[in-house]
């Protein structure tokens, strides 16, 4: 029986915001809140958990596979992404384990939203819930993120071959 691979990625990704978008992260609209700036919908979350998936599988990060000055890209959802990323996977014979992320912000609270991310995620990843863990924490206003002028994200994965 062949031995199973097993690889840890980690992702880190940051946006400031901007009035005129939505605020999206893990995939859900946040209402009553200013968006964040990007090429795509600039979903931190997922952008964090793309590439830690695309680093451990060996893979170019999310700004070679998806770049900013490619206009198929403008204003994409970034769910859309992470569902090529798990597509790449799958072709090079892996699959994703589980998912651990943590969001940086003062504003807005995200705990209420972390069920319907959590949800999201997984129909895309092909995880169930407990194998996708989500939190918030501030920065204690410190950095740019934590003087509520934008969001940050990191993400660490485990993928394994499949």
């Amino acid at each position: 029986m062949p031995k199973t691979e097993q690889r840890v990625g980690l992702g880190f990704d940051v946006h400031p915001f901007r009035a005129d978008r939505p605020l999206v992260l893990g995939g859900v609209k946040i209402r009553d809140h200013d968006g964040l700036e990007g090429h795509s919908d600039a979903d931190a979350l997922i952008h964090a958990i793309c590439d830690a998936l695309l680093g451990a599988a060996g893979l170019d990060d999310i700004g070679h596979q998806f770049p900013d000055t490619d206009a198929r890209y403008e204003g994409i959802r970034s769910t859309l992404l992470l569902q090529q990323v798990v597509k790449l996977l799958e072709e090079n014979g892996l699959c994703p384990v589980n998912v651990d992320a943590t969001v940086i912000a003062q504003s807005p609270k995200l705990a209420p939203h972390f069920p319907e991310m959590r949800s999201t995620l997984s129909s895309i990843l092909g995880l169930t819930g407990n194998r996708i863990g989500i939190k918030a924490t501030t920065n204690e206003g410190l950095r740019s993120w934590g003087h509520d002028e934008g969001i940050a994200a990191m993400a660490v994965c485990l993928i394994e071959t499949a």
